[in-house]
């Protein structure tokens, strides 16, 4: 007999399963983020662990990641040119990594 997963009517977006559930039903757990657009939130004695998510959902994610870090990087580029310091020659820099 095929295993199926319950439809969790709790939340809109994400519906919750403990991961024994989900590994019985791993193709619908895929199925339905990828299908669906549904995130499923796998969870192990009552506790999230982790999310099955759509991959559009992940890109997104990864997007405003790549967003943070860019914005990080201008932020700490500019206080150092502010501070009037002297950088490190790249050649200083190779040579201290062994590269």
């Amino acid at each position: 007999m095929r295993a199926v997963l319950p439809k969790d009517t709790r939340h809109a977006k994400a519906a919750t399963h403990s991961a024994r559930t989900a590994r019985a039903c791993l193709s619908e757990v895929v199925n339905r983020a990828a299908y669906g657009k549904e995130r499923v939130v796998l969870s192990r004695r009552g506790k999230p662990m982790a999310v099955v998510v759509p991959l559009e959902d992940m890109k997104a994610l990864e997007e405003m990641e790549d967003r943070l870090d860019a914005a990080e990087a201008r932020a700490a580029l500019a206080e150092h040119k502010a501070s009037g310091e002297k950088g490190i020659p790249w050649e200083t820099v190779k040579r201290e990594a062994g590269l």
